[in-house]
């Protein structure tokens, strides 16, 4: 039976990066040797962080000033990295969910944290839009996209000072407008590649404006004069996000990605809001994540939910119960899900009702 993958993340991957992958952890670019094991400084594995960087650049249409880095550590050590580099007294955040309510936990480490508008009144199922930005912060941080409830920032916001962001879980399925950013970070594992690698966006003349001293590895001047190989870098998961980016391209780009997003993303809110025993958590149409759906069971039929995921796993859906602070399920559809697959979960959907 063909397994469907909703996973948050880790999650889908590319056939692509995939098979490329595969092949490379026998014999990378010819040596004999696993890409696991060949040195990250030979002119073959140099060759695929350059390639790699060239391709973020080119698919984001990075602006010259700025530096592209693949770390470790996920986003959690950026929420901690952005602010000890780009934070000298004071920063504004938007709370959006779990992970943007993480980044404000550890930029109060650093200086003063406006937080100019919150959900958490509605447990985090809308996008604030009122809010006033205080220009004298260095930057404004938001999370781009929500994984656990499902929300989601479709462009990027106005802002009258330079933005940071979260993008683990959209990065590469929307354009962006990386001149207005000071950084963007994001963890490989939702959207890019195999979990492991941090991509990290930063602005040059960002850097180096703070009082405070920063340890020598979390500078981003250290990662960016290092070519992201101050330390050992995550070689295989590298080479994967490569092999993604590659298949982007080929598939024509962000821009081409995010209309196949929102053709995918339409499909399955179609069918929430038709189906008498769904409904989605997001009702504002313009926050609802294109990449992250979180639904419940409608009023009257709470009693289904188990019967419903027991009957979805048996037609090979992988991944779609809900986070725990959220209930449910959730439908992860990143750039690399199939449409046959989200045409599959609508389809045993539309079997449950008529079984009920």
């Amino acid at each position: 039976m063909k397994k469907h993958n909703f996973y948050a993340g880790p999650s889908i991957l590319p056939e692509f990066t995939k098979q490329k992958v595969a092949e490379a952890a026998i014999d990378f670019a010819g040596t004999g040797l696993s890409v696991m094991e060949v040195s990250h400084r030979s002119k073959e594995f140099v060759a695929v962080m350059d390639e790699a960087i060239a391709l973020v650049k080119e698919l984001l249409h990075v602006p010259s000033g700025y530096s592209v880095l693949f770390l470790q550590g996920g986003a959690s050590t950026q929420f901690l990295m952005a602010p000890y580099n780009l934070m000298n007294k004071k920063a504004a955040y938007l709370n959006t969910g779990s992970w943007s309510s993480k980044a404000i936990k550890e930029a109060k480490l650093f200086g003063e944290v406006v937080e100019v508008a919150s959900s958490k009144d509605a447990n985090f199922n809308y996008i604030p839009k009122e809010y006033s930005i205080p220009e004298d912060a260095d930057y404004l941080h938001y999370t781009s996209n929500n994984t656990i409830f499902g929300t989601a920032f479709l462009s990027d916001p106005e802002s009258p000072i330079p933005l940071v962001s979260d993008m683990s879980s959209d990065i590469f399925s929307r354009p962006v407008d990386v001149a207005k950013y000071n950084a963007i970070y994001a963890g490989a594992q939702k959207n890019l590649g195999p979990s492991g690698a941090t991509l990290v966006i930063v602005k040059d003349e960002a850097l180096g404006k703070v009082d405070r001293p920063i340890p020598t590895i979390l500078d981003y001047r250290t990662q960016i004069n290092n070519g992201s190989m101050f330390n050992t870098p995550s070689t295989l998961s590298v080479f994967g996000c490569l092999q993604t980016l590659i298949w982007l391209k080929e598939q024509g780009g962000v821009e081409t990605i995010e209309k196949i997003n929102i053709k995918k993303a339409g499909l399955l809110y179609d069918e929430l809001d038709r189906n008498k025993l769904f409904e989605p958590n997001i009702k504002a149409v313009e926050d609802r994540s294109r990449m992250n759906v979180t639904f419940v069971m409608a009023p009257g039929y709470a009693d289904k939910e188990q019967a419903f995921l027991e009957y979805a796993t048996s037609k090979g859906m992988v991944g779609i119960k809900g986070h725990r602070s959220v209930g449910g399920f959730r439908a992860s559809l990143y750039n690399a899900m199939p449409v046959d697959s989200i045409n599959a979960l609508i389809q045993a959907m539309q079997d449950f009702e008529k079984s009920i």
